[in-house]
């Protein structure tokens, strides 16, 4: 069967991750005084786009938020009194608008500096230049006439661009010129020709170069090449062109990319190789580009210093070129300075390290002043280029910079130091649950913050846990549990502790089973057109959903309806010839996956396999003639005949057995020479394995048996344990015969003595046991311990001597100067003094806390508290009891043990915690007492932890209302809520209080108060008055009137009779508004009907102008633009057209055919 199987894990990926977060510095929480730390910023060297706005990154944090300014040239940059600059809100970021300006003006060195109360912070000096891509200076080009054979130089020597161009050679046609060994371009852009053809004649070389950052393109004028054939060069030996001469020096820097160049004229073109004088190239760094002339070595280091030989060579001889290469270096860390948080009366130091070649030359400044320049600070030294600071002072927080620079380049580091004093935060959530697969690494976080810098403890289900071969605890305070283990899973509590308090997290570790393939897909044989089926059932955690992805191939499956995907299975129906191949089942959760793979083979009717086109694979047949040659004391020669491949060549031919395996060989061997034990009878087989499996076992050969010798080895895993106190046990692994024994009369020759008393050893000799019981031994005492094998031939080599201790007893003595410290409510440390060792009477193993609650202060606790214990391990004399009941009486005692038990306890002592905060109230009950009065009942908390202060009762509306709140004495457990509005939703939340503060909340919410009732009144018998029939014939007499008074109105109106408003227009006529007639163009009487018919003219007011009303609509509205006016032919016309052609031209240059500059900008 050929199936592979892999199983990878997740989980593993996260976990370096989180090793990866182990060494990231200390970060002092946003919420407290900080300095200014410079979060993002500009490179160093920023060119900037002429076309574009500039924009120079500055970002700081800090507590309070700093302030920026910034300096340009060394002077103080004004950014208020520049209107084309703007800073952003919050931020020292500059945003200067170039439109309409030259960017040269902005051009220059700029620093930003971001303060605050607590100190300053620069950024690094950030050189603005504007991209440059300048125009090809005029020429003319005289033709260059050539004999075939010479060599040939075409010069582009582009303009300097900013940054520089790129160069490459076009013809005329935009296409680029064919370039090979003879023709090439070099590094610095010319066109070199090792010799020329008659086939170079043409005249349109042209060199082009982009400039990149303008992504504007300059041409060079074509240069026009004659090869003449009159006077033809000869053949001649290879000489360099570029670089000239024999030697040459180059530089470069470290971390840089290294491009050596060999150019060589000759006839026939000659060969380019490299090598380096006495060493090796650097092997997966450097590679070969255009035909062999380059050399390029990426990430450029010391050792690549040195001398480079470049040899071309044709068939009339070869030249060598030597190119010295000097490495130097810009400044690089090898420590940059780190924040530091100190308390008061502490001390640190600030180191920073740097080098480079030339040696960098190291400065501080503090605040941006140059430190010799700053104020005096008797707290504060420099020795060895490192500060020392010491008994720093509360307000003497500030900003150190280090600047190390050389002739290439400069570092500039910000490190500040912040004094403070700050109680221990745990700053990993709480209550986070971690989650891993049994067998893999687990890691679980405390990260803290505090100063003085807090102690980290951890507890596992309140445990004490000591860095040891099950934990491992990191320096930035992560526990890592190697191989997680089910037993592993539980609450872990790590608690930070300093000299202004604790504070303890609780986090979760889930241990889960891990993913298994348990029905693997297997090697599958079928016929065409038939079916075939693979499994990929798996076993995993229950809280695990595992996906299912098939490969084929190492390939996504075809996008075929004949794969069918099932929950356990992959079917391929009506399978197809291309359908052989390797089909691999991948099953994934969130935290692991496994996989296993299968191969199908697919046949015709006849057997015939279609891939191969060969007979359908079988196992190969078992090989035969065994003969036994050569033969030896403990070594012999085997040799066989193989049998027939069945089309699947064979793999390999191996021994196996009841039958041991001896040894694999390969398939080109019918030979196999084979090391043999002593006094062993032996029968030798051999099978053939090819990619369908393994043959069936050849006829076993003829036996051949070994001489016998005395053992060639002792007995393994030798140890020695200790029963009782006078008393101990040595044990060994057997000896298996016959492998082993190398002869009859095998036995064991026990030895032991105890160190550095007995001089001479104490033997027995045993046969067919394991072990032996060594009594009369005083207690835990160190035993020299050997076990030798033995036989009728002899002894075997000396053994090995193992260390071991007789038995144990339990410690006869308690430790004594019990003292308890508490902490707060809830945690106490206890400490002790050691045991004598002496009375240990056997490993001390470490000691055992009991403590247990006696009562409480306030009450009588109903029944006693089963006690806790904590067991620290080894030689601690110190711990944590957490979890503790605030305001209660304990009894503790200690205890030492080791391995065989527990020692006698320390007298009883007791200890009581101060008041906590009381747990919650027990119950919270709400009841409606009327239409606007609520009964709020609860029962005082199981809890008090101290003395009850009151109650805080807070209930709003609706959840969103306003919050009110009521302080309630003590002795209440019921209150009266009146005028609440009816139709309401209240939320109650309840909590005790003790002088220590508040406890948890319990809350309620309460069902809506009834609506009022509304009141009862007598019924009458409601009468519909629109059924009425005094009602219907008032209507109907209604609209007939006013039917009547219409139809006057519509008379009168038509007789054109005049009412006084008409008459008063008529005698006012305004001639301005008087309406037209049709056909002579003077106005005439108003009628409805003419409302919608279009105007035949218009006139124009005396003055000129006619007055737009706000509701006209004008096409100028609707124009695109908004400028433009219509001629009487629908044309633009006016003082707007030439916007409206320039706008036009605008859009046309972006949609016109492409020009050739913007076809080239597709060749590079």
């Amino acid at each position: 069967m050929d199936m592979k199987r892999s199983c990878t894990r997740c989980g593993g990926a996260v976990m370096l991750l989180l090793l990866g977060h182990m060494t990231t510095a200390l970060e002092v929480p946003l919420d407290l005084p900080q300095p200014p730390t410079i979060t993002h910023q500009s490179l160093k060297d920023y060119i900037i786009d002429p076309r574009e706005n500039i924009v120079i990154h500055c970002e700081a944090k800090g507590k309070p938020h700093p302030s920026f300014s910034w300096t340009r040239n060394g002077t103080h940059f004004d950014v208020e009194k520049d209107s084309k600059v703007i800073m952003k809100p919050n931020s020292g970021t500059l945003v200067i608008d170039i439109s309409g300006e030259k960017a040269e003006a902005y051009e220059g060195v700029y620093q930003c500096i971001a303060r605050n109360e607590h100190g300053s912070a620069m950024s690094n000096n950030i050189v603005i230049r504007q991209s440059r891509s300048p125009l090809w200076s005029k020429e003319k080009i005289e033709p260059i006439t050539v004999q075939r054979g010479m060599s040939l130089v075409l010069q582009c020597r582009p303009p300097a661009g900013l940054p520089p161009p790129i160069i490459f050679w076009m013809d005329n046609n935009f296409q680029r010129l064919p370039q090979n060994s003879r023709v090439s371009q070099a590094l610095n852009g010319d066109l070199y020709f090792c010799n020329v053809i008659m086939e170079d004649t043409r005249n349109d070389y042209i060199c082009y170069a982009r400039f990149p950052h303008t992504q504007t393109i300059q041409q060079k004028q074509p240069i026009n090449v004659n090869v003449l054939d009159s006077n033809p060069s000869g053949e001649r030996a290879p000489t360099f062109m570029n670089p000239p001469g024999t030697h040459s020096t180059t530089m470069v820097l470290k971390g840089d990319t290294l491009q050596l160049e060999c150019i060589a004229d000759g006839l026939p073109t000659p060969d380019i190789s490299w090598s380096k004088v006495n060493r090796d190239l650097p092997s997966g760094r450097f590679s070969f580009h255009s035909f062999q002339k380059t050399l390029k070595i990426t990430e450029v280091t010391e050792a690549d210093g040195g001398d480079y030989r470049c040899l071309a060579k044709n068939r009339l001889g070869s030249n060598h070129h030597i190119i010295t290469v000097v490495v130097r270096a810009a400044p690089f860390w090898i420590s940059a300075p780190q924040n530091l948080i100190l308390a008061p009366k502490e001390s640190g130091m600030l180191t920073c390290r740097a080098e480079g070649n030339p040696k960098p030359t190291v400065t501080w400044s503090v605040n941006g002043i140059p430190i010799e320049n700053s104020h005096k600070d008797p707290s504060r030294k420099i020795e060895n280029g490192n500060i020392i600071l010491s008994d720093v002072q509360t307000g003497s927080s500030s900003v150190y910079q280090c600047n190390a620079s050389n002739e290439y380049g400069y570092l500039l580091a910000n490190a500040f130091v912040s004094v403070l004093a700050e109680p221990p935060r745990v700053l990993t959530p709480p209550n986070h649950v971690y989650s891993v697969v049994t067998n893999s690494r687990a890691l679980l976080d405390c990260a803290s913050f505090g100063s003085p810098l807090p102690k980290i403890t951890w507890f596992k289900d309140s445990q004490s846990i000591v860095d040891g071969d099950s934990y491992i605890i990191h320096k930035n305070n992560t526990l890592e549990i190697n191989v997680a283990r089910p037993l592993n899973s539980g609450k872990y509590t790590c608690i930070a502790s300093n000299s202004l308090g604790n504070k303890e997290n609780h986090v979760y570790l889930e241990v889960k089973e891990a993913t298994r393939i348990i029905r693997q897909p297997g090697y599958k044989v079928v016929q065409r057109n038939s079916m075939a089926v693979f499994e990929c059932k798996v076993k995993h955690d229950p809280s695990l959903f595992p996906s299912m992805i098939w490969l084929k191939d190492n390939m996504e499956l075809p996008d075929d309806t004949r794969f069918e995907v099932g929950s356990d299975s992959l079917t391929i129906h009506d399978v197809r010839e291309d359908d052989e191949g390797n089909y691999t089942c991948i099953r994934n959760t969130t935290l692991d996956q496994d996989s296993a793979s299968a191969m199908l083979t697919v046949v015709d009717l006849c057997g015939f396999n279609f891939t191969n086109r060969l007979s359908w694979q079988f196992q190969p047949d078992p090989p035969t003639d065994l003969e036994l040659t050569d033969q030896r004391e403990l070594s012999v020669q085997l040799t066989w005949t193989p049998g027939d491949e069945n089309n699947s060549p064979i793999q390999c031919e191996f021994f196996p057995g009841v039958w041991v395996n001896m040894t694999e060989v390969s398939v080109t061997s019918t030979t196999a020479h084979l090391e043999l034990s002593p006094y062993v009878y032996y029968s030798f087989r051999v099978l053939a394995l090819n990619d369908v499996g393994l043959s069936e076992p050849s006829a076993p050969s003829r036996q051949y048996r070994t001489n016998p010798a005395r053992p060639d080895g002792n007995p393994s895993d030798v140890e020695v344990i200790g029963t009782s106190p006078d008393s101990m046990t040595i044990t060994w692994r057997f000896m298996w015969f016959p492998f082993n024994s190398n002869g009859p009369g095998l036995q064991y020759k026990v030895s032991w003595r105890q160190k550095d008393l007995d001089p001479q050893w104490t033997s027995l000799t045993l046969a067919n046991v394991s072990q032996y019981v060594v009594t009369g031994t005083p207690t835990f005492a160190p035993y020299e311990v050997t076990v030798q094998a033995v036989n009728d031939y002899g002894s075997g080599p000396r053994p090995e001597v193992v260390l071991g201790y007789s038995g144990e007893d339990l410690p006869n003595v308690a430790p004594e100067n019990v003292k308890v410290s508490v902490q707060n409510g809830t945690v106490a440390e206890v400490r002790w003094d050691a045991v004598p060792l002496s009375t240990v009477r056997g490993q001390l193993n470490g000691y055992k806390v009991s403590y247990w609650k006696m009562r409480s202060l306030h009450k009588q606790d109903p029944e006693p508290v089963k006690p806790q214990e904590l067991i620290f391990h080894g030689s601690e004399l110190e711990g944590l009891l957490i979890g503790l009941h605030p305001y209660s009486q304990y009894t503790l005692n200690i205890r030492a043990f080791n391995r065989k038990g527990d020692g006698p306890t320390s007298s009883n002592l007791i200890f009581e915690t101060p008041e906590g905060v009381p747990g919650p109230p027990a119950d919270l009950k709400i009841q409606n007492l009327n239409l606007d009065s609520l009964i709020v009942k609860w029962v005082p908390p199981v809890e008090y932890n101290g003395h009850l202060t009151g109650y805080l009762l807070k209930y709003q509306p609706n959840e969103l209302g306003p919050l009110k709140e009521l302080l309630l004495p003590a002795n209440e457990t019921s209150i009266t809520l009146e005028n609440l509005k009816h139709s309401t939703h209240y939320k109650f939340y309840l909590n005790a209080m003790t002088i220590k503060g508040s406890g948890p909340i319990v809350t309620k919410e309460a069902p809506p108060l009834p609506p009022p009732t509304p009141p009862v009144t007598q019924s009458f018998k409601q009468v519909d008055i629109a059924t009425q029939g005094w009602f219907i014939g008032l209507m109907c007499a209604i609209a007939l009137l006013i039917l009547v008074l219409l139809i006057v109105c519509f008379i009168k109106r038509n007789k054109g009779g005049k009412y006084p408003v008409k008459e008063k227009e008529d005698a006012h006529q305004d001639p301005e508004i008087q309406p037209m007639k049709e056909d002579d163009g003077t106005f005439g009487e108003y009628s409805d009907t003419e409302d919608h018919k279009p105007l035949k003219g218009s006139r124009t007011p005396s003055n000129g102008t006619v007055k737009k009303d706000d509701s006209d609509d004008s096409l100028v509205d609707y124009g695109e633009g908004g400028d433009g006016q219509f001629n009487e032919d629908g044309s633009f016309i006016g003082q707007y057209s030439g916007k409206k052609e320039k706008d036009t031209a605008e859009g046309n240059e972006s949609s016109e055919a492409p020009s050739p500059v913007n076809a080239m900008n597709s060749f590079v």
